[in-house]
């Protein structure tokens, strides 16, 4: 049986800086878990049509480069890795970027991804691969963006608000603070949604929420230190504000269709287009779902404890 450690970590590498960028960070995250790293460049070119199917191109002219970009990004994951011992598999498919990595995401721990920075018109009308991947990728995606590299005392950012998806977001965000030993931020950004509500009340619901979705983290990870901001106004703007401060932040993902509360095109795509840290995208699990359903439970019932007091 396949084991979680077992899983390797796969990275998309084409010759471009920003991809060395996801290698390297790709290589301590491996050290780091004691996983495997899976470096794949892609020689297909062509249309990715989803469900119809897909258009290709082979260009043997890029194979050579290919190689060449192989090797580079192996130099580069033996750098980040230092003495410690990485086990490295490197690896040429022909069919286009997105087909492969999507298809090899399934049996990944993490699929890790460099982007450059898009102009609004480039987003509005060609969009990303890594945007394509996080909607069709079958493990959690990071995007790694060019700007800059934060320090690793730096703590995690989780976003939360409750769905199945941040279930899975939390688990995950606990687990990365525990293997670097470092603080997290559970951030919590609430908005009213019925002109009949007050903010106190809207306040009120978020905190049971947040207090909720954290509820036997600690007994899990006594070692990490949580930090719990609630805080009103665009859960985005909240979440970029208080990333400048970290290493990684962790937002949930519905899946293929939409994303539950960070979702694609809103919340998350201003995350992903401006964050200038890591952004790691979870999807939920089996059973994340119920989770989620405890949660509100739980938080409507604290909240109606703490009204009648």
């Amino acid at each position: 049986m396949t084991t979680r450690r077992d899983k390797p970590i796969l990275v998309g590498v084409d010759g471009s800086a920003h991809a060395l960028w996801a290698v390297q960070w790709a290589a301590a995250e491996a050290v780091l878990h004691r996983a495997p790293l899976h470096l794949v460049y892609a020689i297909g070119t062509g249309w990715d049509l989803g469900r119809v199917g897909e258009v290709r191109v082979h260009n043997h002219h890029y194979r050579e480069e290919g190689v060449a970009a192989l090797a580079e990004a192996e130099h580069q994951a033996r750098q980040a890795a230092g003495s410690h011992t990485l086990d490295i598999a490197t690896e040429l498919a022909w069919p286009a970027p997105v087909s492969v990595l999507a298809k090899r995401s399934h049996a990944a721990r993490l699929l890790v991804l460099g982007t450059r920075r898009m102009d609004a018109f480039d987003r509005a009308v060609l969009g990303s691969v890594s945007a394509v991947l996080v909607r069709r990728a079958g493990c959690p995606v990071v995007v790694i963006p060019p700007d800059r590299a934060p320090a690793p005392s730096h703590p995690i950012l989780v976003g939360i608000d409750g769905s199945a998806a941040s279930v899975r977001a939390v688990d995950i965000a606990f687990e990365q603070a525990a293997a670097r030993n470092v603080d997290l931020l559970a951030l919590m950004a609430w908005t009213r949604t019925d002109q009949r509500e007050t903010g106190h009340s809207a306040a009120q619901q978020a905190q049971a929420t947040l207090s909720a979705s954290l509820a036997g983290y600690t007994e899990r990870f006594p070692q990490v230190t949580v930090h719990r901001i609630l805080t009103d106004g665009d859960p985005a703007t909240r979440i970029l504000d208080e990333s400048v401060g970290a290493q990684l932040i962790v937002v949930g993902s519905r899946g293929r269709r939409a994303l539950t509360g960070f979702a694609l095109g809103s919340i998350c795509r201003a995350v992903l287009d401006q964050a200038t840290v890591p952004v790691l995208v979870a999807r939920p699990r089996p059973g994340d779902r119920r989770h989620s359903h405890s949660i509100q439970r739980r938080a409507a019932r604290n909240r109606r404890l703490k009204q009648s007091r």
